[in-house]
This record gives C-alpha cells, structure tokens and sequence, in this order.
C-alpha cells in the first residue's frame, strides 16, 4: 500500500471516528406542553441543530403548562440515558432544583431555556429574553400610548400559574413597572396596592385559560380598560372574551412575537407584543451541549447579566414616542428565528 493511500485510509479512519463520537453524544430537550407555537419552534430549533451536528435528540414535554411531575420524570429518563446535556424550560422553577442538581451532580450540563430557574444558578447556564425587559417594554408602550388616562386605567393581569414561575413573574413586574405601578415585592406577582389593578387570575398560558380569566376578571370590574397577558395564546382568549362582551377596543399587550402573535397584532387584536427567539435559544444551547462534550467547556452568560441574552423586540403598528419598536412586517420576518 503506498503511502497516499495509507494517508488516506487514515483520514476516512478519522472521519468515521469523529462521526461516530459526535453521534453519541446524546441531549434532551424538555418544554412545558408540546402544543403551545413558542415550543413547538423551539423544538424544531433543537432538531435541526442537532441533525447538523450529528447528535441524538430526545425530547420531551408536559401534558400542560405546569405539568412538574412529567419534567422530573424526564430529567431522569435523560441522566439514565447518558444524555450529556439537557435543555429544559421548566413548569416550576423551584420544585425542578433538586432534579437538576442531581442531574448536574451525574455530570450532565443543564441549560434552562426561556425560564431561568429559581435560583438561577441552579442551572449552569441560561439562554433566554431578558422577561423583565420584555414586560416593560409593553407597560412602556401602554403606559405612552393611554397618555393622560393611564392614570385611570383598569388593569387585568393575566398571568401563567399559582406557582409564579420566574418567567411569570418577570413579565408581570416588567409590565407594571413600565405602566409606571410600585413594585412591592418584585420577587412575587399580586401584592401590590394600585388602585388600578383590577386583579391577577392564572392562564397556564393557553387560549381557554385566557378566555376564562378574562371572564372572571370582567366579572369583577366591567370598566376593564388594558390586558396584561403571559403570552399571545391567553391573549387570544381575552380577546375572545372581551368580544362575547362587547368590549374589543381594550387595549391588550402581551409577549412571545410569534407569527400568529404577530399577526394577532396587525390584525389589531393585540396592540402591542414583545418579541423573543425561542428557535435561537435551543439552537444554542444544542451548540453549547455539543462543545461541553468536546471539552468540558460550559457558556458565559451576557457580560452584566447572570445568564445568556437572546434578544427582545417591542412589536407594534402603532409606535408610542420613547418606546423603541418595530413594525409587523418586519417582526413576521423575525417571528421566533
């Protein structure tokens, strides 16, 4: 054999090594349901990365937002399998910790997506919108777009569940902070004191929890004038409530930007949304798998901010002056890449 072919036995040697190493390293990815759009491109993000990158991906999901016990049966399923990360957007951000530090403990990297964990270290890393930011944004633009009667305004906040998840509570306390509303405990959703906030009822972040939230809040005060929700499928139900009621001028704000989203906001039904990358964020974190198999190397978080920003856009047709967005054409370009 002379010694070209032998150089070349020896690269196709390598090759099919290299192939065959990177097709065991395994990753999982855990959302919260496998109906709502925001996970379901998230998933499609995770697939498509992996397949680039040669890597087996399972993946798993609540029946419903919220759905705990489903995720901890998952996060052991994937540390029995070997998997060398999970990427998990978690229903309860608390209960998940012990099952992700045994996770961690296995030697697995767990990435938390969308949803930082509470504490947020209890993951290794985390890719997600900054949720804060994006609830200001729109209590931004409500609060500028009502004017002189924001200081009337009869808020319904439609929020995701009982347990306050950190993503539920961050979006809340964005939003009132942005209408200009004192923060008790910002740690927490539904303490504070403004006269102006009708209530707070749950969602599970789906379009019959938004439409029954609705109801119970119209039930309570009328005069409902601004809707805060978690997400655009419990803005879409709102909305399908206020019309039953007569009332489709409210204002409604929400966050997601997915396509449907999006165009639930050209169409009016939603004034204005924050959008995020769901599809980026798992894309990411596959990436970030793949390298910490390689070599042990775990992501940095955004420099000043305890985990990996990913990005958010205010949504609207119609601007308010001091709030930065852009238009539904452009965000049906970007919805949820």
């Amino acid at each position: 054999m002379n010694v070209s072919m032998k150089a070349l036995l020896g690269s196709a040697a390598l090759a099919l090594m290299a192939t065959t190493a990177s097709a065991e390293v395994g990753a999982c990815l855990i959302t919260k349901t496998d109906t709502n759009p925001f996970f379901v491109k998230m998933k499609e993000g995770a697939q498509a990365k992996a397949a680039e990158l040669g890597m087996t991906l399972k993946t798993y999901a609540g029946r419903i937002d919220g759905d705990h016990e489903s995720q901890v049966a998952a996060i052991e399923a994937c540390v029995a399998d070997g998997a060398k990360g999970i990427l998990i957007t978690a229903s309860d951000t608390k209960a998940i910790v012990d099952s992700v530090k045994a996770a961690r403990d296995a030697g697995v990297l767990v990435i938390a997506l969308d949803t930082p964990l509470d504490p947020i270290d209890a993951a290794d890393a985390t890719f997600a919108t900054d949720n804060f930011q994006a609830g200001l944004l729109i209590g931004q633009w409500a609060n500028a777009t009502l004017g002189a009667e924001a200081a009337n305004a009869k808020i319904a906040l439609l929020d995701l569940a009982i347990s306050q998840p950190s993503v539920d509570v961050l979006r809340d306390q964005g939003f009132l902070q942005g209408m200009g509303i004192d923060l008790a405990d910002p740690n927490k959703w539904g303490d504070e004191t403004d006269p102006r906030i009708v209530g707070n009822e749950v969602t599970a972040g789906n379009e019959e929890g938004g439409l029954k939230a609705m109801e119970a809040l119209l039930a309570k005060d009328p005069g409902i004038n601004v809707v805060y929700t978690i997400n655009e499928p419990a803005a879409a139900g709102a909305f399908e409530a206020l019309k039953a009621a007569g009332k489709e001028g409210v204002l409604i704000v929400s966050v997601d930007g997915g396509c449907p989203g999006v165009a639930d906001v050209k169409d009016g039904i939603i004034g204005a949304t924050s959008q995020q990358y769901p599809l980026q964020m798992a894309s990411m974190g596959v990436e970030a798998i793949a390298k910490f198999a390689a070599d042990g190397t775990k992501p940095a978080p955004t420099e000043g901010k305890d985990f990996f920003d990913t990005g958010v856009a205010l949504i609207t047709d119609k601007p308010a002056a001091g709030v930065e967005s852009i238009d539904t054409v452009k965000g049906l370009e970007l919805c949820w890449g």
